[in-house]
């Protein structure tokens, strides 16, 4: 037996170098699997999400990620039987409940805003006698408020201006005869121009609030019995840029005075540019600034996304300034005299996205909606100060009581979960997101004038966003930068509670 295996052993001592190459080649195979595993893992991930982007719902409202949130139902096929009023179910047994107010069901009041056109329906002269032979008396009214519309209609406007002149010889010799007075014309927005205030104001409101391309404005003219071709119509819209240009000026120079400026870019492609083909990519540039109870929107056109761009928009500007993760930032932040915020809405998003691309019941899926739960509480915490109109420093005091302890909740878990999270994960790099982005994610606890996300300028820059689905591209830079100019106004207006048609016709 011991001669056995002694010579079992003799000859695997004449294979060890062969067994140390098997287990290095096992391990190689091993890391190979694991990496092979992670990278199916985040493909399976990243199909998940563009599935659930391309036919799941889009919206981010506070509740769930992986559900209808209470504020956003799922509406079925049938939605009008749904929400159409039943009819009373048989009687079941009644638990009392706390007393509260409830709104009363039923239509509401048309605005009394709304002028009234009184249309009256009278009995005939024989219906006014009753059986009895008696003449029937007033005795009070039913009035029924119903809406209407009277369709859009153009017409011509005529200026009359009433010319004067001598007649006769003047006896003083100071009028000749012939010479003939006329009151000057009132002043117009496109000199010697045909259009007046007004229409430029509807083309102008109907394209960049309303998105409504001017081809299709052409087509509604046309149907109006006007043949204007939109050649026409964009001459209009860029004389007009040009004539609030000084306005422009005004404003950029007050958006600089307020406590914080948002800033946001979206892309935009524009024709004709300089040196660049027509499908390469600009950006449309937006300021959120100006006080705290006048805010001021700036729209700026560039065809560059680069650092240099931001950093030449806010010029001297010192201040808190809040914006999302994008590289192009970084060196603003750290310019003396600016505080730099990050976006805890585009923080939440990813881990949204991660609840959208992993499968339900996973741990990643449940890590990132412990998160996102957690996010919420820092929103209820914002709700209730807006609800209580707490002052600014009231509002310090109660981030400091409620949403700091919520805040260091967060970090511990973004800190024990970073360690154990592939980084290419939806996971990994939503945590890796927040944790470099968290510095400036807790900034808005010093200030109650701040906010805890971007999405003033996200919203500034939607009209535009949702303007660009319809008429695609900006036929040229001066187009681009015209376009700019009437966005700034017209978001500044509505930001300040103005309607835009009314005050554009004001301004023209």
């Amino acid at each position: 037996m011991k001669t056995t295996i002694g010579s079992r052993n003799s000859s695997l001592k004449g294979h060890v170098p062969e067994i140390a190459l098997l287990r290095e080649e096992n391990a190689g195979l091993r890391e190979k699997l694991v990496a092979s595993e992670n990278q199916i893992e985040f493909l399976e991930e990243q199909i998940k999400l563009l599935r659930a982007i391309l036919y799941g719902k889009s919206s981010e409202k506070k509740g769930r990620a992986d559900g209808p949130s209470p504020e956003q139902p799922l509406l079925p096929f049938n939605e009008a039987e749904e929400t159409a009023p039943m009819a009373p179910l048989a009687e079941k047994e009644k638990t009392p409940v706390a007393a509260h107010t409830r709104n009363k069901p039923g239509r509401r009041p048309l605005p009394a805003h709304l002028p009234r056109v009184d249309e009256e329906i009278d009995l005939s002269d024989a219906e006014k006698v009753a059986e009895c032979g008696c003449q029937l008396k007033c005795i009070g009214e039913e009035i029924s408020e119903k809406l209407e519309i009277v369709p859009a209609k153009i017409f011509v406007r005529r200026i009359i201006r009433k010319k004067y002149g001598v007649s006769c010889l003047c006896p003083t010799g100071v009028n000749a005869p012939g010479e003939v007075k006329t009151a000057p014309m009132p002043p117009q927005l496109i000199p010697q121009g045909n259009v007046t205030a007004g229409l430029v104001a509807h083309v102008v409101v109907a394209k960049y609030v309303d998105a409504i391309p001017l081809y299709r404005q052409e087509q509604q003219l046309m149907r109006l019995g006007l043949d204007i071709g939109r050649g026409t119509l964009a001459s209009w819209v860029l004389l007009a840029a040009a004539a609030c240009r000084r306005l422009l000026e005004l404003m950029i120079e007050m958006v600089y005075s307020g406590p914080v400026m948002n800033m946001d870019e979206t892309r935009v492609q524009v024709m004709r540019e300089p040196g660049r083909s027509n499908t390469s990519e600009s950006y449309m540039w937006v300021m959120h600034g100006g006080p705290v109870d006048r805010p001021i929107i700036i729209f700026r056109y560039d065809p560059s996304r680069a650092g240099r761009v931001p950093k030449e928009l806010l010029r001297d500007y010192r201040g808190y300034l809040q914006t999302d993760g994008y590289i192009g930032y970084e060196a603003i932040g750290d310019r003396e005299g600016i505080r730099h915020l990050g976006c805890w809405a585009h923080a939440r998003r990813k881990f949204v996205e991660v609840v959208k691309g992993t499968p339900k019941g996973s741990g990643k899926a449940g890590v990132a909606q412990e998160i996102l739960d957690e996010i919420e509480k820092l929103y209820s915490v914002e709700k209730d100060a807006k609800a209580r109109d707490l002052s600014p420093d009231e509002i310090v005091a109660c981030r400091a009581e409620e949403s700091k302890p919520v805040l260091d909740g967060i970090k511990e878990i973004l800190d024990k979960r970073s360690r154990t999270t592939p980084p290419r994960s939806l996971l990994g790099r939503a945590i890796s997101y927040a944790l470099n982005q968290w510095p400036r994610l807790i900034v808005y606890l010093e200030n109650g004038d701040l906010r805890p996300d971007n999405n003033v300028a996200e919203n500034a820059i939607r009209p535009f966003a949702v303007g660009r689905r319809n008429w695609l591209f900006a036929g040229s830079p001066r187009g681009a930068e015209g376009s700019a100019t009437l966005y700034s106004i017209i978001e500044t207006a509505k930001a300040n509670g103005l309607e835009p048609y009314a005050y554009l016709r004001l301004l023209f």
